[in-house]
C-alpha cells in the first residue's frame, strides 16, 4: 500500500535523488559494490568487520579484478572505497567505532542490504511456486479473521470443522489411503520457506538499525540537554518504552521468546535435516546457510539486544558525569568566594557587605546534653544445669544448615548451554528442579549477576517454580535470566 500510494512522478524523482538503494543500483561501480558486500557480509552473516580486514579482503577482490579488466578499471586503493561507500551521500557501509576498541569497523546498512536482495529476485529461477503461497494467503486471512471474531459460537463452529477434518484424514490413513506430497509441491514450500527464512535475516539488520537511530538520538539529546536530569530522564525513558511497546518491539519480543525455545529450537533443527535431505529439495540445490539459519537468527537477534543494552548503559554514564559535574560546581564556588574574601581582606566594601538570613545561631551547650549511662550487663549462671526430658523432642532440626552447592548449580548451567547457546533460568529450573527451594534460585540469580554475558530482560517475565517443605508448588514470577556462551 505504501509503494501504491508512492508510485507518482514526484515521488519517484525525490527517491531517486535520496534512496541509498536507488543510489546504489545506478552507481558506476555497482556490479563491484553489491558483489563485494554480498561476499562480505551478507553470505557470512557478518555483523561487523574491523577495517584492516574489511579493506585487505576488498584489496584481493581489486586485485582479481585488475587482472581481468586492467589496472586502470580501479585504480584507486580499498580505504578510499570503503569510505567513500560509507560517506552520508552514500550510505551503504555504516562506519563505527565499537566499545574497547580505536580501529574503525564496518557494516552493511539495511539500504544495501535490500540493492543486494533485489539484485539476486532477478536472476532466472527454475522452479516458481504459487500453491503454497497461496495457501498462505488463506491461511493469514483465516488467522486473522478467527483471532478477532468475538463470538463464542462462531469461534466454537469453527473449531469443530477443523477437528471434523483431523478426525477425517485419521480415518482415511487407519484405512491405508495415504496421500503423500508429491515432487513439485515439496519443492513450492521449500522455495516458500528458503524466501521467508531469508528474508527474516535481512529484517534483523533493519531492526538493528531502527535501535541504532534511536541510540544516536538519545545520545544527542544528552549532549546537547541543558535543562533539568529528571525531564530528560523522563523524556528518554519514554522513548525508550515507545520503541519497546511499539507493534515492532512487540513483535520482535515475540519472535525472541519463540526462537530461545530449547524445545522448537530442537525440533528446528530435526526438521532442517529431514527436509535438506530429501531428493526434490536437493534437486533445487538449496543454499547452504539454510542448515544454520536458525543459528543465524539467534546472532543477528543478539545484536539488536545488546544494541537496545547500550541505552541504559548511555543513562548511567550521563547520571555520573552528571554527579561529577555537580560537585565541581560546588568546588568551584567555594574557591570564588575564598577569593573574593582575600581580595577585599584589607580594604572591606562600604556599605552592606552581605545578605544573612538569620543573625543567630542555635548553640547545643555541653551540659544540656544527657550523661552517659551504661549499659547493664546480665549476669548469666551456668552452674548447677540439669538435664531435661527431651524425649518427645528432635534435636536434629537444630544442627540443620541450609547450603546450597553454588558449583552444581554452575555445572547445570554449562550443561543447558552445551546443547544450546542462549538459555534461560526457567528451563535450568525445568531440566534441573531446585532441590533446596527459593534459596538455590536465589543462588542462580547471583551467579547471573557475576556471570559475563548474562543477560536481565526488565520486559519479560518468567514464571520460576518450586516445591515447598510441604510438597506444594509455590510459583515466583520474576525478570528473565538469560545464560549465554
Amino acid at each position: 500500500m505504501a509503494l501504491a500510494n508512492s508510485i507518482d512522478f514526484d515521488s519517484l524523482k525525490e527517491m531517486r535523488r535520496k534512496n541509498a538503494s536507488w543510489k546504489l543500483m545506478t552507481a558506476e561501480n555497482a556490479p563491484l559494490i553489491i558483489s563485494f558486500l554480498n561476499e562480505a557480509f551478507i553470505l557470512p552473516n557478518r555483523r561487523m568487520l574491523p577495517e584492516s580486514a574489511l579493506s585487505e579482503r576488498l584489496e584481493d577482490k581489486l586485485f582479481s579484478l585488475r587482472e581481468i579488466y586492467g589496472e586502470d578499471s580501479f585504480p584507486k586503493r580499498s580505504a578510499y572505497y570503503l569510505k567513500e561507500w560509507a560517506e552520508p551521500d552514500k550510505g551503504w557501509l555504516r562506519r563505527f567505532y565499537p566499545s574497547n576498541s580505536d580501529e574503525p569497523h564496518y557494516d552493511i546498512t539495511p539500504a544495501a542490504e535490500k540493492a543486494v536482495s533485489w539484485v539476486s529476485s532477478l536472476e532466472n529461477v527454475s522452479f516458481i511456486g504459487t500453491e503454497s503461497r497461496l495457501k498462505t494467503v488463506f491461511d493469514l486471512l483465516r488467522q486473522m479473521a478467527e483471532g478477532t471474531e468475538a463470538d463464542e459460537n462462531l469461534r466454537i463452529m469453527e473449531l469443530k470443522k477443523r477437528r471434523d477434518a483431523i478426525d477425517s484424514e485419521i480415518r482415511k490413513i487407519e484405512r491405508g489411503e495415504l496421500s503423500l506430497m508429491d515432487s513439485a509441491s515439496v519443492k513450492d514450500r521449500f522455495y516458500q520457506f528458503s524466501t521467508t527464512a531469508m528474508e527474516l535475516l535481512s529484517d534483523f539488520r533493519v531492526v538493528e538499525y531502527n535501535f541504532r537511530e534511536l541510540d544516536r538520538s538519545v545520545r544527542e539529546r544528552i549532549a546537547l540537554w541543558d535543562e533539568g536530569k529528571g525531564a530528560l530522564l523522563d523524556e528518554i525513558l519514554g522513548r525508550r518504552d515507545a520503541i519497546s511497546d511499539s507493534d515492532q518491539g512487540r513483535s520482535f519480543r515475540a519472535f525472541m521468546d519463540f526462537l530461545l525455545s530449547r524445545r522448537l529450537q530442537q525440533e528446528l533443527e530435526e526438521l532442517l535435516e529431514k527436509i535438506l535431505d530429501m531428493p526434490p529439495v536437493r534437486e533445487l540445490a538449496p543454499d547452504k546457510r539454510l542448515s544454520r539459519i536458525h543459528n543465524f537468527w539467534l546472532e543477528a537477534s543478539t545484536h539488536v539486544q545488546e544494541l537496545a543494552a547500550s541505552l541504559s548503559s548511555q543513562l548511567r554514564r550521563f547520571l555520573d558525569n552528571s554527579v561529577w559535574l555537580e560537585n565541581r560546581r560546588i568546588v568551584e564556588i567555594f574557591k570564588n568566594i575564598q577569593e573574593n574574601a582575600v581580595k577585599v581582606r584589607n580594604e572591606p566594601p562600604k556599605g552592606n557587605f552581605m545578605d544573612m538570613d538569620d543573625t543567630s545561631v542555635d548553640i547545643g551547650l555541653m551540659m544540656e546534653r544527657p550523661l552517659y549511662k551504661p549499659k547493664t550487663r546480665t549476669r548469666i549462671d551456668s552452674s548447677g544445669l540439669t538435664n531435661g526430658d527431651g524425649s518427645d523432642i528432635d534435636e536434629s532440626s537444630l544442627y540443620e544448615v541450609m547450603y546450597v552447592d553454588i558449583a552444581a548449580l554452575e555445572e547445570n548451567i554449562d550443561r543447558e548451554l552445551l546443547r544450546s547457546s542462549q538459555v534461560t533460568l526457567s528451563e535450568i529450573l525445568i531440566a534441573h528442579p531446585p532441590e533446596r527451594g527459593l534459596a538455590e534460585i536465589v543462588a542462580y540469580m547471583n551467579i547471573a549477576s557475576k556471570r559475563e554475558g548474562s543477560i536481565f530482560d526488565d520486559e519479560v517475565f518468567d514464571d520460576l517454580t518450586w516445591l515447598g517443605a510441604s510438597g506444594k508448588r509455590l510459583t515466583a514470577r520474576a525478570p528473565r535470566i538469560i545464560f549465554t556462551r
